[in-house]
């Protein structure tokens, strides 16, 4: 079924809705909320929840594409449910690690408090739309769906190291740019 009509299910107020989302998109959400959460019971949850958000939030602005859609809903979830289990600074595994990359480069550990998220975020999008489409696709796939850098070197054939060194320098420039639009890291 095509993500068009699925939306329209949704508009319908069908439950066919969520059993067409869950086939077509519920192993893609379950490992985005694996990656984060890394528990099969608790990523569950968040991909049920996902369909929930999706059913009480569905926007007027009908998506075209319900993949980013439901992604960033299960991404919201999971970390929500990450934060309320672990504290950051205890955290171990791939969720933390990749945090804590990004709060060394911005410099706080409360960077969510001191910062107007949608500026940033907008700020980010600007910077990342003027990198090249594998750099891009590496930081997204480290940062947003929290892959691993193992996962990553796979996806492009390259070496753990080599992932690594890209997302250093990904992040300098990061850096330097939001430094550039006024930004304090």
């Amino acid at each position: 079924m095509q993500d068009r009509e699925i939306v329209d299910l949704y508009w319908a107020r069908s439950e066919n809705a969520i059993s067409e989302t869950k086939a077509k998109y519920g192993r893609y959400c379950l490992k985005i909320a694996m990656n984060i959460v890394a528990n099969t019971e608790d990523s569950e949850e968040c991909v049920n929840d996902t369909y929930m958000s999706a059913w009480n939030s569905m926007p007027e602005e009908r998506p075209n594409l319900l993949a980013p859609f439901l992604a960033a809903i299960t991404r919201n979830h999971a970390l929500d449910l990450y934060r309320k289990n672990h504290s950051l600074k205890r955290g171990a595994g791939e969720t933390a690690l990749a945090l804590d990359e990004l709060l060394d480069m911005a410099g706080a550990e409360n960077t969510e408090a001191s910062v107007d998220e949608a500026l940033l975020s907008q700020h980010i999008n600007t910077f990342l739309s003027g990198l090249e489409k594998q750099s891009r696709m590496i930081f997204v796939r480290r940062y947003f769906y929290v892959d691993s850098l193992v996962q990553i070197a796979d996806a492009y054939s390259m070496s753990e190291s080599a992932v690594k060194s890209q997302l250093f320098r990904i992040r300098q420039k990061l850096k330097e740019y939001l430094d550039k639009e006024g930004y304090e890291t």
